[in-house]
């Protein structure tokens, strides 16, 4: 800002913009544009088409921010795979319009729409979405998170048998939740050191959203994945680190158990010396196994040769 609050500098960018830095009066009139990451051949290059949109909630009280990375050569005619990128957690939201860089492009290439999409109590509607998660941790992001599912499974242009849900953490506990409470939506999950019950997780974050497990019994079992394990179908990749101090591993031990005493079908990988992230000595195998798992099951052809070294 100038000393006489007359102009400022600001850098913005959006969905289809990459970040520019300008020089505006204090009407928003644009004085001069001062550099632009745009290169000059910037137009040359074919990459998947980013969207800002908005599904209507079921209830149709929220329009649901929601970013969507289309394949590269995108054809309405053809059916494609979709990965579903979620955090979840409240006051968390992780849409917004700005430029997303390249990160996207490799599985754009390939043939796969990304979507994230951020729930009612996501922070972006106020304190007002937020309260609804107050002794209620995933009742209205899986219900909305269902509902962005139905949408998608319901366009000409989504394979409908094929839809991953993805998230570490709060995600991880989501993508867990879709694969058993939200089942019927969901067709694959990979879920990364995934909470699975509140009662396991640190007092100082749960009682404030969930009060104690005394005051709130009900709303505890039904936020758990495992009251839900009987509705599991699809199929859920687990990874966590053995020494996760943030999220124990008992959490996932315990979904475990639950999915292996009712013959239930999923796949593991337990990161020995790991935290709540994986550190770099095992990041080349999370990396490649991800690989693996979107060729096998979205794509259902082998893992382009040289791309796991």
């Amino acid at each position: 800002m100038s000393p006489d609050g007359k102009y400022f500098i600001t850098t913005y960018s959006n969905v289809a913009t990459p970040p520019k830095r300008t020089l505006l009066n204090n009407t928003g009139k644009i004085i001069k544009e001062l550099g632009d990451s745009k290169a000059d051949d910037f137009d040359q290059y074919i990459y998947g088409k980013t969207e800002l949109i908005f599904i209507p909630s079921e209830d149709g009280k929220y329009q649901l921010p929601a970013t969507i990375t289309y394949p590269t050569d995108f054809d309405k005619t053809k059916r494609y795979p979709v990965v579903f990128s979620i955090y979840g957690g409240p006051n968390a939201g992780t849409v917004t319009n700005t430029w997303k860089g390249t990160s996207n492009q490799w599985w754009a290439n390939e043939g796969i729409i990304q979507i994230a999409v951020d729930h009612r109590a996501s922070g972006q509607f106020g304190k007002e979405g937020v309260a609804l998660m107050h002794r209620n941790l995933g009742k209205w992001e899986m219900k909305d998170y269902g509902t962005a599912a139905k949408w998608l499974k319901a366009q000409t242009w989504v394979d409908n048998k094929k839809l991953l849900i993805t998230g570490h953490s709060y995600g991880g506990y989501m993508s867990a939740l879709a694969l058993t409470m939200g089942a019927d939506d969901f067709d694959f999950g990979y879920a990364g050191a995934p909470v699975t019950s509140w009662e396991l997780y640190d007092t100082h974050y749960v009682e404030r959203f969930m009060d104690t497990p005394q005051e709130n019994p009900e709303g505890y079992k039904a936020a758990s994945v495992l009251t839900y394990v009987d509705k599991y179908k699809g199929l859920l990749r687990i990874m966590h680190g053995d020494m996760d101090d943030n999220v124990h591993v008992q959490n996932t031990i315990q979904l475990v158990d639950k999915l292996t005493n009712t013959n239930k079908h999923f796949e593991l990988i337990i990161y020995p010396g790991s935290r709540h992230g994986f550190g770099p000595s095992k990041a080349a195998h999370d990396r490649a196994e991800r690989y693996r798992f979107y060729y096998q099951n979205l794509l259902n052809r082998p893992v382009p040769e040289g791309l796991i070294k």
